[in-house]
């Protein structure tokens, strides 16, 4: 996956090595083969350590963001809008294209000073979840650390564009 160093593991196998990060929360990644390239996505639900949901996809031609934005826009509607969770990315811009940039975009019409908003439907969606639900908060993991549920969302995306 793009970026991606180190053996492919099955999200059954994820579960039996990793044991750290975050017991709670929903997860999220986006994988994808070449960029652009065939991609998947994965999100985790989890509460104390148990999965309470999980939804995966994948696309045969998309770019590894298009798969991240799309990960954190399934977390954000598998979420009830009165729930209060964290979502967690391991995708930097994906956290501040919501928290910091969106707001401004909006303000001045869905434009930015430099050019055009890239993957500018995706972001539009992904915003206006994240608005409609204001006890969530989206918060950035580093990826490929030990957390398991991470890692679980990771196995689930490049699972799903191996299989999809």
């Amino acid at each position: 996956m793009a970026g991606r160093q180190g053996a492919f593991l099955s999200p059954e196998e994820v579960l039996r090595r990793h044991t750290g990060g975050p017991r709670s929360g929903v997860f999220t990644d986006g994988s994808c083969e070449g960029n652009p390239g065939p991609g998947g996505w994965g999100v985790v639900w989890v509460e104390d350590d148990r999965i309470v949901r999980e939804a995966h996809g994948a696309d045969p031609q998309t770019t590894n963001n298009r798969m991240e934005l799309r990960a954190l826009i399934e977390a954000f509607k598998m979420l009830p809008p009165d729930q209060e969770a964290v979502v967690y990315s391991d995708s930097q811009l994906c956290v501040k294209t919501v928290t910091e940039w969106a707001p401004g975009w909006a303000a001045r019409g869905w434009r930015r000073k430099t050019g055009p908003i890239a993957n500018l439907e995706l972001v539009q969606e992904l915003y206006a979840l994240a608005r409609s639900r204001p006890k969530v908060r989206l918060q950035w993991i580093a990826a490929h650390d030990g957390s398991r549920w991470n890692e679980y969302a990771d196995a689930l995306a490049t699972t799903y564009l191996r299989e999809g």
